[in-house]
């Protein structure tokens, strides 16, 4: 899928979300998605940072994103196991996030997610996904 075509995918299954009005998928690469989040005040914890919940959120789309790119619109994939790590804290501006696939399988589908903001070599965390896909 191109990125247009999986922002309209995003778009039509999130309604009246934040994800619908802007996928916020900046590249996709063979193997490949980034992504940025812009944070709102919703999403912040006590001390200014992005709240876990956010960063999983993140990681979670950004996995959904790289599959679905590489596999088509499947609407009905699902998230079966999230490990994530928090290694640093995410300030309140843009946080990026780099998807790859790790394998690609037809009924599981796992992905490694690097969240960064500035520099991709800085990862503030890291997250471990399994889609389950529809047969």
């Amino acid at each position: 899928m191109t990125i247009a075509e999986l922002a309209e995918f995003f778009a039509a299954a999130f309604p009246g979300t934040k994800q619908a009005a802007d996928a916020g998928i900046r590249a996709i690469e063979p193997g490949k998605v980034r992504m940025a989040h812009e944070p709102d005040k919703a999403s912040l914890r006590p001390g200014g940072i992005v709240s876990g919940p956010t960063q999983m959120g993140l990681a979670d789309r950004a996995a959904y994103a790289v599959i679905l790119a590489h596999i088509g619109p499947v609407a009905m994939a699902v998230t079966s196991n999230l490990n994530m790590s928090f290694l640093r804290a995410v300030e309140y501006r843009t946080v990026m996030a780099d998807a790859e696939l790790i394998k690609l399988g037809k009924r599981l589908a796992t992905v490694d997610v690097r969240l960064w903001q500035e520099d991709p070599s800085r990862v503030l965390a890291q997250a471990t996904v399994t889609y389950a896909i529809p047969g």
